[in-house]
C-alpha cells in the first residue's frame, strides 16, 4: 500500500483542523461544502481501492460497513439521550461539579461514552451557566467523552471489538480498573484546582444567587432510558443482516415520536451535530483505510516492542484516527511481536497462519486467546497480557487528544457551540488543554503500570 495514497486522509484532517480559523468567507465556505470536499475525497480512494488494489471492493465494503456500524450507535444514541432532559441547581460548586464528572466517567461504562455524553452535557452547561468557560467543555470530553468509558466493552467501540474477539466482558476491569481510576483521579484533581480558581473569580453575592444550599434535580423523558436499554441489548445482537443496527434505529425512532416535543425543545436538540459528524467520519472511514492498511504491512517496521511502545503508539493513531480500527490493528502487529509462549499456542497460531482462508476474526480469537492469559509471557519476561491492556488503554485515553479522536469529542463540541459556550478551536483545544494537561497524566499513568 504505498504511504501516499493516504494523502486525501492527510488534506482531510487538515480542512478540519484549520478551516474553522480561516476568514469568514473562506469559513462560510466550508460550512457549505464540507459535505462535498469529504465524501469526494472518500471517493477518490474508494475508487482507487475498486480499481487497483486487490479485494480492494471487500475492503471498501468493510470500511463502509464498519461506518455504519459506528454512525448507527453514536446516532441512535443522540436521538435517545436527547429525549432525556435534567435540571440541577445549585451544583455548579468546584465540589460539586467534580462529583458530577466522576459519575458521568462511571456512567460511561454502563451506556457508552457517547449517551453518557449525549445524556450530562446540557445539564453541564446549565449547572455552569453563569461562569462556564471552554475548560469545562475540554474537561467533560476528557472525562466522560473518553476516559471514562475504558473498562467495559460497552464503554467505548474498540473495546467493544475486543469483546467480539474474545475478550471477557469484565477483563479489563480486573486488568486496568488501577491505571483507570489513577487517571481519572487525576484528571478530576487537576480540574478541581483549575474549576475552584473559575469559581473564586465571581463576585461573592453572584456566587451565592447562582448556587443555593439546597440542589434541586429534576429528570424529564425517563421512559427513554429503556430505550438506552434496548440499544445497549442491541450492542449484543448477531450482527447478521444489520440486525443490531435494526434493533438501534427501532429504538432511536421509537424514542422519537414517544417523546414529548418540550423535551427536545428543553434540551435545544437538533439534528446538525449528528449530521456533521457522520459526513466527516464517512470521509475519514474512507480516507483513513489506505494509512491503517499500511500499518497492517510495515507495522513491525516502526519498532514497537513493549507495552508501553503500544500504548503510546496505538495513542498517537488514536487521536486522529477511528480508534476502534486503530486497537484491531495494533493487536495485529502485536500477534507478530510477541510470540506465544507455549508449545499449544505456537500450534494454533501456526495453523491459523497456514489457513490463507482463515476470517481475521478467528484469528484475532487466537491471538487474544493466548495474550489475555496471565499465565502467558513475552521472550523478554513481560506479561503478554499488558499489551492487550497497552493497546486498549491507548486507543480509549488517547481519543480525547483531538476533536476528532473519539465520535462523541465532535458532537460534545457542537452542542456546546449551539448553546453560545465558548469553546477552543482544534489547535487551541491540543495547545492549551490536551497537550500541557491530558498527556503528562497519560505518560504518567502509561509509566507505572506498563513500563
Amino acid at each position: 500500500m504505498p504511504l501516499w495514497l493516504s494523502s486525501p486522509f492527510a488534506l482531510l484532517l487538515l480542512l478540519i483542523a484549520t478551516m474553522p480559523l480561516s476568514p469568514p468567507l473562506v469559513r462560510h465556505l466550508w460550512e457549505r461544502f464540507y459535505a462535498a470536499v469529504a465524501i469526494g475525497l472518500g471517493a477518490i480512494v474508494a475508487v482507487f481501492y475498486v480499481a487497483r488494489v486487490e479485494h480492494g471492493a471487500a475492503r471498501v465494503g468493510g470500511a463502509v460497513e464498519e461506518y455504519i456500524s459506528f454512525v448507527v450507535l453514536i446516532g441512535s444514541l443522540f436521538i435517545v439521550a436527547a429525549g432525556i432532559h435534567i435540571r440541577i441547581r445549585g451544583e455548579a460548586r468546584p465540589e460539586g461539579n467534580v462529583v458530577f464528572l466522576a459519575i458521568g466517567g462511571i456512567l460511561a461504562n454502563v451506556i457508552g461514552t457517547t449517551g453518557a455524553s449525549m445524556v450530562l452535557i446540557r445539564p453541564w452547561i446549565q449547572m455552569n451557566r453563569y461562569r462556564i468557560t471552554a475548560l469545562h467543555t475540554v474537561f467533560f470530553i476528557f472525562v466522560v467523552s473518553n476516559v471514562g468509558g475504558a473498562l467495559t466493552p460497552i464503554g467505548d467501540p474498540p473495546l467493544f471489538l475486543g469483546y467480539l474477539h474474545g475478550v471477557p466482558f469484565f477483563w479489563l476491569v480486573e486488568r486496568a480498573a488501577p491505571a483507570w481510576g489513577l487517571t481519572l483521579g487525576l484528571l478530576l484533581g487537576v480540574f478541581y484546582v483549575l474549576d475552584r480558581r473559575n469559581f473564586r473569580r465571581a463576585p461573592p453575592a453572584v456566587r451565592e444567587k447562582e448556587t443555593p444550599r439546597d440542589p434541586l434535580l429534576t429528570v424529564d423523558g425517563l421512559q427513554n432510558v429503556l430505550f438506552l436499554g434496548l440499544i445497549m441489548v442491541g450492542v449484543f445482537v448477531t450482527d447478521r443482516l444489520f440486525a443490531r443496527e435494526i434493533v438501534m434505529v427501532a429504538a432511536a425512532v421509537a424514542s422519537f415520536r414517544l417523546t414529548r416535543p418540550s423535551v427536545r425543545a428543553a434540551n435545544r436538540f437538533t439534528f446538525d451535530p449528528i449530521r456533521e459528524v457522520a459526513v466527516l467520519f464517512l470521509g475519514i472511514f474512507l480516507t483513513m483505510m489506505p494509512a491503517l492498511d499500511y500499518l497492517v504491512h510495515h507495522g513491525q517496521e516502526l519498532g514497537f516492542r513493549t507495552p508501553l511502545g503500544y500504548y503510546f503508539a496505538s495513542g498517537a493513531l488514536s487521536s486522529v484516527l477511528d480508534n476502534a480500527p486503530t486497537y484491531l490493528n495494533f493487536l495485529t502487529v502485536a500477534e507478530a511481536a510477541v510470540p506465544p509462549h507455549d508449545i499449544q499456542a505456537r500450534a494454533r497460531a501456526a495453523a491459523a497462519t497456514a489457513r490463507p482462508d482463515a476470517a481475521p476474526a478467528a484469528r484475532e480469537a487466537i491471538l487474544l486467546g493466548w495474550l489475555i492469559d496471565p499465565e502467558h509471557y513475552t521472550s523478554s519476561g513481560g506479561a503478554a497480557f499488558l499489551y492487550v491492556v497497552a493497546v486498549s488503554l491507548g486507543s480509549v485515553f488517547f481519543g480525547a487528544m483531538t476533536y476528532i479522536g473519539n465520535g462523541p469529542n465532535f458532537m460534545v463540541k457542537s452542542i456546546a457551540e449551539a448553546a453560545g459556550v465558548g469553546v477552543p478551536s482544534f489547535f487551541g483545544y491540543v495547545v492549551k488543554y490536551s497537550g500541557p494537561m491530558l498527556l503528562p497524566i497519560l505518560a504518567v499513568v502509561g509509566w507505572l503500570f506498563l513500563s
